[in-house]
């Protein structure tokens, strides 16, 4: 086999190359004039792309460049009208025309948010008629010694009992280390023959009845709860007293409740 065909037929990889046994014949030479072209082909194409690759790298970047100078030309106004309406950061004669926007715009800000709080501060306060029923004045004149009054605050029932002097010694003799929820008498009325507390059963929530039970005070029909003459517990399943309501003295047989 001729040297140019076994270059031809070199294997690849490092594998074996099969063993064929080839003839040296003319068809062997036509083979390879057809295989590998002329030297002097191979010289001309050289030369070809040697000289035609510059030609095309100028050309396109001479395009780049014109299509840069096209969109400068489009977007950033080469003549330079814009300028007419510029003014300079430094400009003595414009300075005072800047602090005075940016003045005016900081204060109607600082307007709008004012306004805004006084507004929102204002939604969360209590109207006039929020108000009228958080507070309640009462008359205790009407209401004779050793009877209870039940009136409606905030709708809830308020008693409002008129004690003896017998009840309140009775309530004063009795000794608090025993109770379920100590409280002296004297902590739960700010005047001795007149003592206000909230009518709920500190149990379930229902309504105690006035003068009864085994302690002479209230009883809850519920559940069987027993309150004293001072409105504490003292028999059932309520765990406290009544509830003492702030109500204050504006008079001295007024109260105000609220």
């Amino acid at each position: 086999m001729s040297p140019l065909l076994s270059l031809y037929l070199r294997p690849v990889g490092g594998a074996r190359r099969p063993h064929v046994s080839f003839s040296h014949t003319e068809t062997d030479r036509r083979l390879l004039t057809q295989l590998v072209p002329p030297l002097p082909a191979i010289m001309m194409l050289k030369k070809l792309s040697s000289s035609v690759a510059p030609r095309c790298m100028q050309t396109f970047q001479g395009r780049a460049a014109l299509s840069t100078k096209t969109v400068v030309e489009t977007y950033e106004s080469p003549d330079h009208y814009f300028e007419k309406d510029r003014i300079d950061a430094g400009d003595p004669s414009k300075r005072a025309f800047t602090y005075f926007m940016l003045g005016g715009a900081r204060v109607a800000y600082a307007t709008a948010a004012r306004l805004a709080v006084i507004k929102f501060v204002g939604s969360m306060s209590a109207s006039a008629d929020v108000l009228a029923l958080a507070t309640a004045e009462f008359d205790l004149s009407n209401i004779s010694e050793g009877s209870t009054v039940t009136v409606k605050w905030r709708g809830k029932p308020i008693f409002i009992k008129h004690r003896t002097a017998k009840e309140i010694d009775i309530s004063n003799q009795v000794d608090v280390t025993n109770l379920r929820d100590p409280e002296t008498d004297a902590v739960r009325v700010q005047k001795p023959q007149w003592l206000v507390v909230l009518g709920v059963c500190t149990h379930l929530g229902c309504v105690p009845t006035s003068d009864a039970g085994e302690y002479g005070g209230w009883f809850c029909p519920c559940h069987g709860s027993h309150y004293d003459l001072s409105g504490r517990i003292r028999k059932g399943p309520a765990p406290l007293n009544l509830e003492i309501p702030p109500y204050a003295f504006i008079e001295d047989e007024k109260i105000l409740l609220g």
